[in-house]
């Protein structure tokens, strides 16, 4: 039988309110999500046991055992079905590691999609999500894709009103961060105020469904910001040179240290990734529009 290849997209973080921490280790959020167009791939072939070969961006720095989103969502899946978990899994990257766009939680997702058309389960995609709930915090928003409101600790996804598209910036930094590093960073910055219980950002939402790209650039938010440049000074630069070059917004996503920018148009958008390669605030720089789909099987 020949693999069966599926895709799924990065994410941004347009909102992010990070509330205290929770009974369970995790941090209560309010997010807005949106997928963007630059996709892990993951191929699934029947295999006498569970495996995956990594192969693309930052390829060396992707585990290869049971801590693997991927393989981990492969095990999940065959547990669920009652089945052995033989599959020989194969991940081109595209989405930088350790970036704050959740390439991991895309691996999973597109591998939820492979290994359920090559088992043939025939799980819904609500089932698929509550299998993806089980994985990572971000893995039912990569199966979603699109642009949707993330309640709890991500997984509680709300589908937001979208008019038309949006032209994102990505730069990347030289060096990763850890995402519970710069959860842990938030918490020792935030030790001596009380945490509110976070909301879902108004202004963000608004200006999603007006399609108001100038208000949505000035929305731009994300709590986790002041420790990720605490961690990494140096995104200053970055997120200063961005709206120097005339970026509608510019904001951190995730945990980070990749630095989003939002630009008017396509025009506007190549700009902005020119003058940020040209001034070498930045590891590398990619252009990407959102929202785009979720997870979805690819025909060739």
């Amino acid at each position: 039988m020949r693999p069966v290849r599926a895709r799924a997209p990065a994410k941004i973080n347009l909102a992010l309110h990070v509330g205290p921490l929770r009974t369970d280790g995790f941090h209560e959020v309010a997010t807005t999500y949106q997928a963007v167009s630059l996709d892990e791939i993951v191929a699934a072939e029947e295999a006498e046991e569970l495996s995956v070969v990594v192969s693309g961006t930052d390829a060396e720095l992707v585990p290869t055992d049971g801590s693997n989103l991927a393989i981990r969502a492969a095990a999940a899946l065959a547990s669920h079905v009652g089945r052995a978990p033989g599959v020989r899994l194969a991940i081109t990257k595209l989405v930088p590691v350790a970036g704050g766009l959740a390439g991991g939680s895309a691996d999973a997702a597109a591998a939820l999609v492979a290994c359920d058309a090559l088992w043939q389960t025939g799980l819904t995609r609500a089932e698929l999500s509550e299998i993806a709930s089980t994985i990572g915090s971000d893995v039912p928003f990569a199966l979603a894709g699109g642009t949707a409101i993330g309640t709890g600790r991500g997984e509680q996804l709300t589908t937001a009103l979208v008019r038309g598209q949006s032209h994102w910036v990505l730069a990347v930094a030289e060096i990763g961060l850890r995402t519970a590093e710069v959860y842990a960073r938030l918490d020792r910055l935030r030790a001596r105020h009380e945490v509110a219980r976070p909301r879902v950002d108004v202004p963000v939402t608004a200006a999603l469904g007006a399609g108001d790209q100038a208000a949505l650039g000035r929305a731009l938010v994300n709590d986790l910001e002041p420790a990720a440049l605490a961690l990494r000074p140096e995104l200053r630069a970055t997120l200063e040179a961005g709206r120097d070059a005339g970026a509608l917004g510019a904001v951190v996503s995730g945990s980070g240290p990749t630095c989003v920018f939002l630009a008017r148009d396509a025009e506007h958008a190549l700009d902005l990734a020119v003058t940020l390669s040209a001034i070498g605030v930045c590891r590398t720089v990619k252009r990407v529009l959102g929202p785009v789909a979720g997870a979805q099987l690819l025909l060739s």
